[in-house]
């Protein structure tokens, strides 16, 4: 991506999945201009014609062309922009973990009694491997950011809420993993907030 490109990111504010993409572009340097998407009306015409098949944000809008899925549009973004070198290849294991993470995580906060508790639990089990793939490193990539630090990161966002609906403690139980969103997502909320600029 050339700094004289036109980009546009169709999205709404409280998506984990168009978080994932703005963290990308803020990591890049990238500066773009955002169209919200707004999540209490019907989808615009504008996603509707950008995305024929999922109807979804977020979609990335380079120079006219549209990219759809947060994550197919994070791998855009590192392979288009050569001049920093900030994700690197991410392996299966970082697919499958972040796959296998998201779904347990809502039902922490959505479901009741023994569906709750047995979400509760898988969740827990799978955010400890994700712990464990940062082994004593300040980011899953080692010393810099990884396609997995990106992928992951909107969920911790959520962590919160996860707490609260679910009586539990994520520092307690994985507290490698819960400094890793401190240090990281402390630092990523201010370069997000000199990378964007609003749609007029």
């Amino acid at each position: 991506m050339a700094s004289s490109d036109h980009i546009v990111l169709l999205d709404f504010l409280g998506s984990p999945f168009g978080m994932r993409v703005r963290l990308a572009l803020a990591a890049k340097g990238i500066e773009y201009q955002i169209e919200e998407e707004d999540s209490t009306q019907s989808k615009s015409s504008l996603l509707l014609k950008l995305d024929t098949v999922h109807k979804k944000i977020p979609v990335l809008i380079h120079n006219g062309k549209p990219i759809c899925e947060s994550l197919i549009i994070v791998a855009y973004i590192d392979e288009t922009t050569c001049f920093l070198e900030l994700l690197s290849v991410c392996s299966n294991i970082n697919f499958f973990i972040v796959i296998h993470v998201y779904p347990p995580s809502d039902k922490v906060w959505t479901a009741n009694g023994e569906e709750q508790e047995a979400g509760k639990k898988e969740f827990i089990d799978r955010i400890k491997l994700l712990e464990g793939e940062l082994k004593s490193n300040p980011y899953f990539g080692g010393e810099t950011l990884d396609f997995l630090d990106i992928a992951f990161l909107p969920l911790y966002y959520w962590f919160h809420t996860f707490e609260t609906f679910g009586k539990f403690s994520i520092e307690a139980e994985c507290p490698k993993l819960a400094a890793w969103g401190k240090r990281y997502g402390g630092g990523i909320r201010v370069r997000l907030s000199t990378s964007r600029s609003s749609a007029t």
